[in-house]
């Protein structure tokens, strides 16, 4: 079992797409911060997976694809985005990752590759937001758009359980 962080867009969407897929054994919700910055805590998950069954470009290019990746809004503060390293030996693999997943945008990725420092768990009643309740106009709205490209574009990825 490995397990990889990431952060980008809303915890909920983040959480929901990672929780979509096979070979991901469980997502923790909420938020981390990177080593030696550990008070700036951004939305984020740690995606808890089986690398027999998914390979860690598949879901750094997910994780690209379903946030805004190349963008940097108003709102990165609460929103980094950022794939966060548990292994030192992961970081130069998640460099080349991202300089060959590079090829398939038309702007600058802005997404970081930082050494985790710190989790904080969101409250139970935000945990599994989506499967829980996904006709709720937000999920509706923001998270089943990011489930259908993941229908769409990674199929092979995606669990069976997925409505």
């Amino acid at each position: 079992m490995r397990k990889i962080g990431f952060g980008g867009g809303c915890h909920w969407c983040t959480e929901a797409v990672f929780m979509a897929l096979k070979g991901v054994v469980e997502v923790d919700q909420g938020f981390i911060a990177p080593e030696g910055d550990i008070d700036n805590l951004s939305e984020a998950v740690i995606v808890h997976y089986n690398s027999n069954l998914i390979e860690l470009k598949d879901l750094v290019a997910i994780h690209l694809d379903t946030h805004q990746s190349s963008q940097n809004h108003s709102m990165r503060h609460k929103y980094r985005s950022a794939v966060y390293y548990f292994k030192m030996q992961d970081e130069d693999f998640l460099k080349s990752i991202i300089t060959e997943l590079q090829k398939e945008f038309s702007t600058l990725i802005i997404t970081s590759i930082l050494t985790f420092g710190q989790f904080k768990s969101s409250k139970e009643k935000f945990i599994n937001y989506y499967f829980n309740d996904t006709e709720k106009p937000f999920c509706k709205t923001h998270i089943s758009p990011k489930i259908q490209l993941l229908k769409e574009k990674y199929a092979k990825h995606v669990s069976t359980k997925v409505p």
